[in-house]
């Protein structure tokens, strides 16, 4: 295994280095006492937590007494000090990852050199793989789903830190520049802890979207030309031929300001600016790196199409480029002026090809005169761009509920006397949408006044139909149950004036849709004006957050397993070609695993047309934030897409189905049985989580649920989990999938079992992320949470979920074969048990807070709190 081959030696240095200097920067802050007092707390948290993992209940007799004692004015710095420990520990293991001492072993080129080589060594042809990377579609989503507790000031500081590692690692430093990033670390760390660790008030979708384009401008815009570079040599390495010069195997798209979801922030205005400043981001990047290129390309021998594009200019790349910066300077000017309400803002984007075809000219030209060296450099880097990027920066997604569709119709046609539409059944409303979207007549007459809501919609219609259609991916519709809402969305952004066909992608949710999927597609597919009208491309988003709040973790993949088998089907039937969109979340409790695990998990023949798949919150910074992180996770999707399309994944067997079957409704049974069967269920949630204090937090433009009030059903899916990883308990990413394993070895399926583990990649990572959860999740602490918050009625709520997690931790070890979680994974077992000794502490310091906050509310106590959130979620690696 990679990770037994793995020193960590340097990785233990870099963490006991940063903890050292943010020591120092504590002592000069807060004084030798308060560092003293830091230190204690943390001997007797490593002294609770013995290396067996058993407690010592003297130490934690002692660690609960030190906490309880602490004044009000230490709990904030005492929780700031535990927590940036924990970002500090994140930040040394990313850079692992990537560092230079772990290049031969972790390096994006070795994962794709070995990735294709193992391949060709299964038999796979030369053309079969250079077929697929041919193929290769790899469409990132990312989202403003409020899981980033960080400020964006923050983290910069956490990138810079991570580059003053990276720099201390190259060899021949003189010992003068050491002391130099030694004092830059020390300065970064001093801004850290004399700054504030959240943001006052929640960001606008606009702010949000800001973030996401930052995140392209400081990392992407830089590592999607390196991936491409480094898959360009193994492709060569591998098969005698690289990529083609158009190539684009990944582009990016943003639901940031067009998620409008259950958000009432986010508007038609805000869609409209968002697109503009995306434009604007684009724009301003490509200047910068025309201006480079006129700065560099100075050469004077040309090709006769060059010499004539330049007017046989001295200096014709120059010439060329001169001419292709300002056309970009006027637009970014044009694009200012409309984003400053002095413009047009009919203005019309540029046309890629306005970027392609000089700087495909000068590269031609290039090549032909024999300076190739300077071709493949920053000029070929920057046509990659535009391939891959386009005008726009990233393409845009729309999302709207679909009773927000149905409610426009429902007064459109009671305005019109036809009756009202939301009364209708299915039947009837797919007859008028059908007979209305093959009329050449406009269906909405210019006198009608719709209510707000309504009007809403529709302007959010008009600004798509302003759109170039390069500019926008696709609308997803949430909640999607039936085949009219589908026709709903066609026929609105028809009146509206869109003047292409704009993808339109239910998204099925809850296990009811998942199970209703196939039912759906396959009605709309039968229909000759649909067929006609997608022209034989469709895209369908799978839900994985709802569906595992609504079903448990275990009912919820098996839904999405057999919709994806099944709608793949339906669209092979009908010779359309399907793109499942994964709207998967970071955590295990909303479909999170690791990328190459999780693909190869899928069903055959689920990527054949490419990866479109969200990526949410605080996993852009841990998966893309860094020029280098990003680099690597496209190379994992990349050799995981390959194997998945070439090396098909085994299709289960007709008595794996069987048994998925019975642990699918016995997984549900059981996890419903508590969620929604026990009575107090939900006063017990509200008491021994932070669920309540949560929605008060700044995380991001959208609220905390999607309707006032309300129980479970009304919460979103990312405080749900965010709330039970606080407490340790962790409950949604394993209630119900333990007892049904249970219940199958009780029927006598213990061996069928181990054979779907060992032999099914689908049911083998289903067992390591609940065995992840396991190690993570802490019985003791989810005890004291409800020692000090949960009355006493409600308690042996808590005690029977406990014993239930016991019992299932057992229950998985026994299948896998192990003592203990992650035995097979030393170092991930190693590190949660080292952040577990910083972790543990903020745990007690939260259960004590909130104890405190709920008697007797204060802002200082607010504040500590939060500190304690984001510590935690540090410690996890994950929040929602």
């Amino acid at each position: 295994m990679e990770e037994e081959q793995a020193d960590y030696s340097l990785l233990r240095s870099n963490v006991s280095f940063l903890g050292r200097l943010l020591g120092e920067t504590i002592a000069a802050a807060e004084g030798e006492d308060f560092l003293e007092l830091i230190e204690r707390i943390r001997g007797l948290s490593k002294t609770a937590r013995l290396a067996s993992g058993e407690d010592d209940s003297v130490a934690r007799e002692e660690l609960l007494a030190e906490l309880r004692n602490l004044d009000n004015e230490k709990l904030v710095p005492v929780a700031r000090a535990f927590s940036q420990f924990l970002n500090l520990a994140n930040i040394a293991d990313q850079h692992h990852t990537v560092s230079r001492h772990m290049d031969p072993l972790f390096s994006a080129s070795q994962h794709l050199a070995d990735g294709l080589a193992e391949l060709r060594a299964e038999g796979v042809s030369e053309d079969d793989i250079r077929g697929a990377i041919d193929q290769l579609r790899i469409e990132l989503v990312l989202t403003a789903h409020p899981t980033e507790i960080m400020r964006r000031t923050l983290i910069h500081k956490h990138t810079e830190i991570g580059r003053c590692l990276s720099q201390l690692e190259l060899s021949g430093l003189t010992e003068r520049e050491q002391q130099r990033l030694h004092g830059r670390l020390r300065e970064l760390i001093a801004q850290i802890w004399y700054g504030d660790d959240f943001r006052l008030q929640r960001p606008t979708p606009v702010d949000e979207a800001k973030w996401g384009f930052a995140v392209v401008e400081d990392s992407l815009w830089r590592a999607v030309p390196e991936f491409l570079r480094r898959l360009d040599t193994a492709l060569r390495d591998c098969c005698g031929h690289g990529l083609p010069l158009e190539a684009a195997p990944v582009t990016f798209t943003s639901w940031i300001g067009g998620d409008r979801d259950g958000n009432p922030n986010v508007t038609h205005a805000v869609t409209d600016e968002v697109m503009w400043l995306s434009r604007w981001q684009a724009t301003d990047l490509y200047l910068k790196d025309v201006d480079e290129l006129v700065e560099e390309l100075s050469m004077t021998r040309c090709n006769e199409r060059l010499r004539e594009l330049s007017g046989d200019a001295h200096e014709p790349y120059r010439e060329v480029l001169r001419g292709l910066r300002g056309t970009l300077r006027r637009h970014l000017a044009d694009i200012e002026a409309v984003l400053e309400g002095e413009g047009a803002r009919a203005l019309q984007p540029l046309g890629e090809d306005v970027l392609w075809q000089p700087l495909e000219a000068c590269y031609q030209s290039m090549i032909d005169c024999g300076m190739t060296t300077i071709a493949n450099g920053g000029l070929l880097d920057l046509l990659r761009r535009v391939r891959c990027f386009g005008v726009n920066l990233v393409r845009h997604d729309i999302r709207q509920d679909s009773a927000r569709h149905t409610q426009v119709l429902s007064e459109l046609t009671s305005y019109l006397g036809l009756g009202d539409y939301a009364e209708w059944d299915e039947q009837a409303r797919c007859a008028f949408l059908l007979q209305e979207l093959s009329s050449r007549r406009p269906l909405i007459p210019p006198r009608w006044q719709p209510s707000e809501d309504a009007a809403e919609v529709l302007a959010t219609c008009e600004v798509i139909a302003r759109q170039p259609q390069g500019a926008l991916g696709a609308y997803v519709i949430s909640m999607a149950r039936q085949a009219s809402d589908v026709l709903a969305v066609h026929l609105l952004l028809r009146e509206t004036g869109c003047p292409f066909n704009m993808p339109v992608a239910p998204l099925f949710e809850t296990l009811d849709d998942l199970s209703r999927a196939n039912e759906v597609i396959r009605s709309l597919l039968d229909n000759p004006w649909y067929r006609g009208h997608i022209g034989g491309q469709l895209m369908v988003m799978i839900g994985y957050s709802d569906s595992a709040k609504d079903a448990g973790v275990l009912a919820a993949s098996w839904a999405q397993y057999r919709a994806q088998e099944e709608l793949l089907a339906a669209c092979a039937e009908h010779d359309v070609a399907l793109t499942l969109f994964h709207g998967r979340g970071g955590t295990i409790g909303r479909g999170g695993a690791p990328a190459h695990a999780a693909l190869l998990s899928q069903p055959p023949g689920s990527l054949k047309n490419g990866l479109r798949v969200t990526e949410q919150g605080e996993m852009i910074r841990a998966k893309l934030g860094w020029t280098s992180l990003a680099v690597k996770t496209l190379a994992l999707y990349t050799t995981a897409i390959c194997r998945a399309n070439l090396s098909t994944p085994p299709a289960p067997k007709p008595e794996w189905r069987e048994v998925m079957e019975s642990l699918s409704a016995d997984s549900c049974e059981a996890y419903r049985a508590v969620i929604r069967g026990e009575p107090e269920f939900v006063p017990y949630f509200r008491y021994a989580t932070p669920e309540q204090e949560l929605a008060g937090l700044p995380l991001g433009s959208r609220p905390a649920r999607r309707a006032k009030g309300g129980g479970i059903e009304s919460l979103r899916a990312i405080p749900w989990i965010f709330a039970w990883s606080q407490n340790r308990l962790m409950l949604p990413a394993w209630l119900g999938a333990g007892k049904a394993l249970q219940l199958a070895i009780d029927r006598g399926q213990q061996d069928l079992l181990q054979e779907m583990a060992a032999s099914w990649p689908f049911f083998a990572t289903r067992l390591s992320m609940l065995e992840m959860v396991f190690a993570k999740a802490d019985a003791g602490l989810s005890a004291h949470y409800d020692d000090c918050l949960v009355p006493r009625e409600l308690r042996p709520i808590g005690d029977e979920l406990r014993a239930q997690l016991a019992h299932d931790c057992a229950t998985v070890l026994a299948l896998n074969g192990v003592a203990a979680p992650l035995e097979d994974s030393p170092w991930i077992r190693q590190s949660i048990h080292l952040r577990n000794i910083y972790t543990d502490p903020l745990n007690v310091l939260q259960a004590e807070l909130l104890q405190r906050q709920r008697k007797e509310p204060e802002a200082q106590l607010d504040q500590a709190v939060m500190v304690t959130f984001a510590g935690i979620a540090a410690g996890m690696r994950n929040t929602g």
